[in-house]
């Protein structure tokens, strides 16, 4: 049997594009000589359609569009997910083949941790489905079905399942790849069957998907592998049948057989036969890539998607000379090339000479537009209209605030008259303790870096450098003392911790959710403790108003941390 599965990028709610999208991969597909395609969940829709699933009409529309897609399906089986309203709203997959629907699938395990939402939206289901392919029993399931250790899977295979199809999207953090790719060889093992996983591709606001789909044997070895953050059409020949000599020599699922009492009554659909013999195709097997690389790429393809989804053609970043803005301009030039990125520089009376020239050179550079527009006379003339209600007070941080609004308010502007995206450039160190300006630098409609800690920004703008063999981002910029420049001889580490020592308990007590008692047993600095555990509280109010961002580790600031506003706990 040939297996074809199509990470394809589709787009939440655009369902005549999607629906050509899936057509164009079934086609191809076909073209390669495959007699089953999949296709990831609900393709149909995009993923997730979040409270579009509550709106009678669009389920109605996605409906439709599947069975016109379905007619188009000839000569191949294809796999398709998408939303089934059947007195009450399913998480489906539709078994396309001859020119209709021949079965529905509808997931039993809906997820909701994290970014999940789906016990909102769907019911869970219970019934199970083979399909008959020749002498192939295939048992389709989607995303969190097989994530777990028991049934379905286990129900498909006592039930004579030789390969179980996953349709999925699974959403990316860094390294997110390995562990899914363990833990289907443990499912393929357990169950001695083979098992196609196909994941979606691309940006849906702040997620990021990421592709790598899989084929593995019985035993639990890769056949095939996708590339990740890319569109692909995976091939690869497979013999499911070898799964019955393992099963044969296993006793685990006849003990587990013995102990069901009965074998599990699965309707069997029959669907074709593969086709005759064909010439074996030798099967790609992408490589790993490291973690700096997976989250160049993942931050790449988020701020593509985002801007083209969303109908922009240009952005503008505002640069400092400092290493955020540097990061976030080179990684928008390779996402999009140079001729739609803008850099804006507005320095003030405390912008060093050394911060300028970096800002302009970083320009050259990246060989993007480059214009200079500083806020001395704005924030004069900011401070003459509340010199009067400042009087007798000290310089603080109501006049630094005025420096980064006054950068924020000519962003909006240029943003305003040419129809450019902003692109803030604060990082989630920052983010987390409220280093950072409502309306100033946190102003933008898309937070690149916002799931990225300042130590991996300086270890990214390095892996860009090697990457590109020349200095992208000025070597002087990346030695360089972080500082934010509203003040003489203003330093980062002035207010903060070192970086060093404040991401590391950032990324316990945000990600991990740990205690301060416990962070305290970690050996964490007890001052740096107390001192981040302070701001971070104190800053959700921020967090609650910045642009949504790619996410990058597995508990980002929005949908992954969900923390009241109002809330006395200072644990």
């Amino acid at each position: 049997m040939r297996l074809a599965l199509a990470q394809i990028n589709t787009t939440v709610g655009d369902l005549d594009g999607n629906r050509e999208r899936i057509l164009q991969a079934i086609g191809e597909a076909k073209s390669s000589g495959a007699d089953l395609v999949l296709l990831p969940e609900l393709a149909v829709t995009g993923y997730p359609p979040e409270d579009l699933l509550l709106r009678p009409g669009f389920v109605r529309a996605a409906d439709e569009s599947l069975r016109d897609l379905a007619r188009e399906v000839r000569g191949i089986v294809a796999l398709v997910g998408f939303p089934h309203f059947d007195r009450d709203l399913y998480n489906a997959c539709a078994v396309c083949t001859g020119g209709e629907v021949k079965a529905i699938y509808r997931k039993r395990f809906l997820p909701n941790y994290g970014v999940f939402d789906e016990d909102r939206y769907f019911a869970p289901a219970r019934d199970l489905l083979l399909l008959e392919l020749g002498d192939t029993l295939i048992g389709p399931t989607i995303c969190e079905d097989l994530w777990q250790p028991g049934p379905p899977a286990t129900d498909l295979a006592l039930a004579g399942a030789q390969l179980i199809t996953n349709l999925s999207a699974s959403p990316f953090h860094v390294c997110r790849d390995r562990e899914r790719e363990e833990m289907f060889a443990t499912r393929a093992r357990d169950n001695s069957c083979f098992v196609a996983f196909c994941n979606a591709v691309g940006g849906q606001d702040e997620l990021i998907f990421d592709g790598h789909s899989l084929v593995l044997d019985e035993d639990g070895h890769v056949l095939a592998r996708a590339p990740g953050f890319e569109e692909a059409l995976l091939l690869v020949d497979v013999e499911p049948a070898e799964a019955v000599g393992r099963r044969l020599r296993d006793l685990r699922r006849r003990a587990l057989a013995r102990e069901r009492t009965s074998t599990p009554d699965v309707p069997v659909v029959h669907v074709g036969s593969p086709r005759d013999q064909r010439e074996h195709i030798e099967p790609v097997i992408a490589a790993p890539l490291d973690e700096l690389e997976q989250m160049r790429l993942a931050l790449e393809l988020g701020l593509r998607d985002y801007v083209d989804k969303n109908g922009f053609r240009e952005i503008v970043v505002g640069v400092s000379g400092g290493i955020d803005s540097a990061l976030t301009a080179a990684l928008a030039v390779e996402a999009l090339g140079a001729e739609r990125v803008h850099c804006v520089s507005m320095p003030s009376r405390f912008s060093s000479t050394g911060t300028q020239r970096d800002a302009r050179l970083l320009a050259e550079s990246l060989d993007v537009d480059f214009r200079e527009l500083p806020i001395d006379a704005i924030v004069s003339s900011a401070e003459a209209a509340l010199a009067e209600s400042f009087a007798g007070r000290e310089r603080d941080l109501a006049e630094e605030n005025l420096q980064a609004r006054a950068r924020g308010l000519l962003l909006m502007a240029l943003s305003n008259k040419f129809g450019w995206l902003v692109v803030a450039t604060g990082n989630k160190s920052e983010l987390s303790v409220g280093y950072a300006t409502l309306y100033g630098d946190l102003a933008g409609g898309f937070a690149l870096l916002k799931d990225v800690f300042k130590t991996d920004v300086f270890r990214l703008a390095r892996h860009l450098n090697a990457r590109a063999g020349r200095e992208l981002i000025p070597q002087a910029t990346i030695e360089r003392a972080p500082s934010a420049e509203l003040r003489e001889d203003q330093r980062d580490e002035d207010s903060l911790p070192p970086y060093s020592e404040l991401d590391r308990v950032l990324a316990a007590y945000v990600q991990e959710d740990r205690s301060r008692e416990e962070l305290s047993a970690d050996g964490f600095d007890p001052e740096v403790i107390d001192r981040a555990v302070e701001l971070i509280d104190r800053a959700e109010y921020k967090r609650r108003q910045a642009p949504p961002g790619v996410r990058l580790t597995p508990k980002a600031f929005g949908r992954d941390r969900r923390t009241p506003l109002t809330n006395r706990w200072r644990g």
